[in-house]
């Protein structure tokens, strides 16, 4: 039996988000060294704030600067870090009430061993070198009687809406521009897994590693699917024979691309659209080029172009494109059925 294929895969991308007026306070705070949490309708004091009073729903409007010291209430050891944890060596995740608060605020905290954790422990915040208006502004917690650990007391700032003074210690090496506030955030999203693929589409990738596009031939209704499926989605019959198709085809609908977005390759205008390659009964998506945006219209014939050989893998994007052949646009009547 054929060997399948299988390959690590990676979906990444940049989520972006407006923080409202509660988070983007909170996040401003951390970006000008301060904690600021938010008074609820009890008058507990919570960090982060929330946007919204747990009792009343009413909108959280009453800020409360707090110290950037505290009291570990809970912990739990992580022996062997992940990748995108705080550390890549063994490290605590703590709860910590953070003086001027009344709930606990969830932070890594930096020893060494469990042994050095326990509940009722002093901790204080470790500033990052460079603040970004980020949680991760605050690179972590460390314990109270560590060393200086960079901190240095700078000031006594009193709440403006208590008469508590709480001590503000923690002044990072950089000094960011207090004046505007922070109303984005951009946090990067990935998932990595291994991706295995069916026998039949194992297939294909091998025959596109020697130039070729395969599919697979449902033997009850007879159509050929590219990419391949394991059975008919038609009839569910499983497919059984493997058919090599034509590397030109029809474009049966597209999309003008106008709109930049970040990792986009290609400058627009251009264009994506579905080809019905000759042989196959369903249309694969790819690009076109070779030709104006303007001028791309469906029943238009097309052909692959491919990379050069030696950037050849087991990939679709074997193909870099698709451009028109010059020959005159396909009957409507011979892809109506697959729009």
């Amino acid at each position: 039996m054929t060997r399948t294929l299988s390959a690590p895969v990676t979906v990444a991308f940049d989520y972006t988000r407006s923080t409202g007026p509660v988070l983007g306070r909170f996040l401003t705070g951390l970006r000008d060294g301060q904690v600021v949490g938010g008074r609820t309708s009890d008058g507990s004091v919570v960090v982060p704030p929330p946007e919204f009073d747990p009792v009343t729903h009413d909108p959280v409007t009453e800020f409360v600067d707090v110290a950037p010291t505290g009291t570990v209430t809970s912990w739990t050891w992580v022996p062997e870090p992940v990748a995108g944890q705080p550390f890549d060596r063994p490290f605590a995740w703590a709860l910590v009430r953070l003086d001027g608060a009344d709930a606990p605020f969830l932070h890594a905290l930096d020893v060494s061993s469990p042994d050095q954790v326990s509940t009722g422990m002093r901790v204080q915040v470790r500033w990052a070198e460079e603040r970004i208006g980020a949680i991760t502004d605050i690179a972590c917690f460390e314990p109270e009687d560590g060393g200086d650990g960079g901190f240095e007391t700078v000031a006594s700032a009193t709440s403006s809406t208590t008469d508590t003074e709480v001590e503000v210690r923690g002044a990072p090496a950089t000094s960011p521009d207090t004046t505007v506030p922070v109303t984005g955030v951009v946090t990067p999203v990935s998932l990595d897994y291994l991706y295995a693929a069916s026998p039949e589409e194992s297939a294909f990738y091998r025959g596109l590693n020697e130039g070729r596009i395969v599919g697979q031939r449902c033997p009850t209704c007879q159509k050929v699917y590219v990419p391949p499926r394991s059975a008919c989605p038609a009839d569910g019959t499983p497919t059984a024979e493997e058919v090599e198709v034509s590397q030109t085809g029809t474009i049966t609908t597209f999309c003008i691309v106008n709109v930049p977005f970040l990792g986009q390759k290609i400058v627009p205008p251009y264009v994506s659209a579905y080809v019905l390659l000759d042989g196959a009964d369903i249309a694969v998506l790819h690009l076109i080029l070779g030709v104006d945006a303007a001028e791309v219209r469906m029943g238009m014939r097309v052909r692959a172009v491919w990379k050069p050989r030696e950037e050849w893998t087991y990939s679709l994007e074997n193909i870099d494109h698709f451009e028109p052949t010059g020959d005159p646009d396909a009957d409507f009547d011979t892809y109506r059925h697959h729009l």
